[in-house]
């Protein structure tokens, strides 16, 4: 038996060594070194540096922004569906049918409608509307996270939502506690593992993207995942890259223990 479940599980422990592990080996090795092969730790501290910390701290602000308006997009939206099993379905499906296409795409089509020729601009000159300046800013950065990473958010929430016991809200109501309360004592607290799985699964993948900077921001906010970036394909510097990485990985780890924590504290509070 034993030896069937090492059989069964081989291909996905090579596949992990392989495509998992060793880039991350390779990637702290670069970090660790520099071009004559020698231990250093200054392409961490290199996060030190104004620009780096200026794009650190642009990318926070866009995460945090990005994760906020989702979860208070979201929240609400999985509770109603939540509680409404019929036409649940249809409205999970349109959020996630955007997900079968690909990812340039969406953004390039998102760019077409915040441009200043774009759908949005030319419903406001119908109205009589002066035309907005949609694109290359920190707020269409912002529009394009929370688009790309909405369903993230949704999903979390409405399988949590969905596995809140109707009876426990059924008797506080026949015991008297209003809706405030119920969500409050009940909903909220029950709930929580879906919001913390939601705000891991689009505050990391935001805080290190650069692609939606480079088409939505025109290259004009430099985040610290363009900067990453810049230093692999532009100049070609991989050992200060792999640090800058490195940094960012340590932070991301650090953010999402502590969020696991906080889940962890969340459900055995109840």
């Amino acid at each position: 038996m034993k030896s069937k479940r090492i059989c069964l599980t081989a291909p996905y422990l090579v596949w992990s060594v392989g495509f998992i592990v060793l880039p991350l080996v390779i990637v702290l090795v670069y970090g660790l070194t520099n071009d004559n092969g020698n231990l250093t730790l200054a392409n961490l501290a290199a996060i030190a540096d104004p620009i780096h910390l200026s794009a650190l701290g642009q990318s926070l602000l866009i995460a945090f922004g990005s994760t906020a308006i989702s979860l208070i997009v979201c929240y609400p939206l999985a509770y109603i569906l939540s509680r409404s099993h019929q036409s649940s379905r249809l409205v999970i499906m349109l959020f996630v049918l955007p997900m079968w296409i690909n990812f340039m795409l969406r953004i390039l089509a998102l760019q077409m409608v915040l441009a200043n020729t774009g759908i949005i601009n030319t419903v406001l000159g119908f109205f009589g509307i002066p035309a907005q300046h949609l694109l290359y800013n920190r707020r269409a950065i912002l529009i394009g996270m929370t688009y790309d990473y909405l369903p993230f958010m949704l999903l979390p929430l409405y399988n949590a939502m969905c596995r809140i016991d109707r009876d426990l809200i059924d008797a506080a109501a026949d015991l008297g506690a209003g809706r405030f309360v119920i969500f409050r004592k009940i909903v909220l607290p029950l709930s929580m593992p879906g919001v913390i799985s939601g705000i891991i699964m689009v505050f990391i993948p935001s805080i290190s993207e650069f692609a939606i900077a480079d088409i939505l921001g025109g290259s004009k906010i430099l985040l610290i995942g363009n900067v990453i970036e810049q230093e692999f394909s532009l100049t070609n510097n991989w050992h200060l890259g792999s640090g800058l990485s490195v940094v960012l990985m340590i932070f991301i780890f650090i953010s999402m223990a502590i969020m696991n924590r906080r889940g962890e504290s969340e459900v055995q509070a109840l």
